[in-house]
Order: C-alpha cells, then structure tokens, then sequence
C-alpha cells in the first residue's frame, strides 16, 4: 500500500486528489495538509511513503517545505503539483528534492503513475519541463558568480539594475508581483545579498545591465 500526503492550500484541489487516489486498490491517502508548516510536521509524524505538494502557498511554499524535509532527511518521495511551470522553478524543486513535478492540469492517470513511480524512487516529469531541464543541461554550468541564478532570476536581476519595481517587473514579464517578489527573494538569497539596492549594484558590477542603459533607463 502506497501511503499518500496531499498538500495544497486549494480545498478543491485536496479533495479532487482524494477522490482519484482513493480509487486506487494499492494508494491510500493518510492526511491532508493546507500549509507548508503543517506539511513539514505532518511528513514527519504520518511517515508517508509519497507527498503531492504544490509550490505557491502562503507562509512556507513548497520549496521551503523540500528544504526544510532535507534536515533531517526523511524518506518521503515528493512529488511537486503546480501550475507554476517555469523551467527555473522546476530545476529549483529538483535540486531541492523533488522526484517528479507534473501540472496541475495533467491527467489522472499520470498523476496515479507518478505516484506509483515515486514509491519505487522512479520520477515523471511534465513533458515541456523535461525539455528545458535537459536543454539546461547540455549547456552546461556557469562557473561566474551568476551561475547559481536560474534564466529568469537573471532577467529579474537585470531588471533591479535598471530600477525597475515589483510591479513593472511583472508587468515586462507577465507574470504576478507575487511570482516577482519570490525571484527576487531567490536572487537574494543565492547571491547573499541584503537588499534589492546591493542587488541592483551587483547586476551593474556584473554587466547584466550597462551602466549607461541603467542610466537612460532611470531618466526614461
């Protein structure tokens, strides 16, 4: 029996996921969580073999939820179930720890076989993540200090050089400030910056942006 712990912040979502796995002879779903705090305690109190977890929720989201499972390691398979499927956001899950990140909107029958595949330590993979994970790969590392940041944290770094607000920034982008905020929370991070001013001076240290064209765009 596959043990299962549903995580998402969406009610529907848990119960939708409920329902199918609990038509499954061999899956038994154990618990449900609706934050990533509780998530963590949960994993480590129920033991499940198996997590579903999405990635966006408020407070603790699901990458912090992989890295807090790192220390101390558990044995949970976790599968990450978003909507968010940004090839950066994904190579981010994996190296946090994730076995397998499928959409939201995929069909059940994958979600049951990523599970069952999880149990046994094998991974599935949404096919346009595949993709880009394995076109990121034969590129190849970056050794230069941007390195650690994915291509679209660079692109938000490039744009603090410029001045640029949250709001501008998502709006250049098309995605939400709240999707903003957290790359630029991960550009901080990974760089070991204080601040978006130590960012934007970093970016202009290390030619993301011309100072010139910083300067043009800040009289524009």
């Amino acid at each position: 029996m596959i043990r299962v712990l549903i995580v998402d912040d969406h009610e529907v979502v848990r119960q939708g996921l409920r329902f199918v796995l609990d038509q499954k002879p061999d899956i038994e779903v154990v618990g449900e969580c609706a934050d990533g705090r509780s998530a963590v305690t949960a994993v480590r109190r129920l033991d499940p073999d198996v997590v579903l977890l999405d990635l966006v929720m408020p407070g603790l989201d699901g990458l912090g939820v992989l890295r807090a499972l790192r220390e101390p390691p558990v044995r949970a398979a976790v599968i990450v179930l978003t909507s968010f499927l940004a090839e950066d956001r994904a190579l981010e899950a994996v190296r946090a720890g994730a076995l397998s990140y499928l959409s939201k909107t995929a069909a059940t029958g994958q979600v049951v076989e990523a599970v069952r595949a999880a149990a046994t330590g094998g991974s599935v993979l949404d096919p346009g993540v595949a993709a880009s994970l394995v076109q990121r790969v034969r590129e190849g590392p970056d050794d230069g200090p941007l390195g650690v940041l994915s291509r679209r944290e660079r692109e938000v770094l490039a744009k603090l050089a410029r001045g640029r607000s949250n709001r501008e920034i998502a709006r250049s982008m098309s995605i939400s400030e709240e999707t903003v905020k957290s790359y630029v929370s991960a550009v901080l991070t990974k760089l070991r910056l204080q601040d978006r001013t130590q960012a934007a001076i970093f970016g202009l240290q290390q030619g993301v942006v011309s100072l010139d064209d910083a300067l043009l765009d800040d009289g524009a």
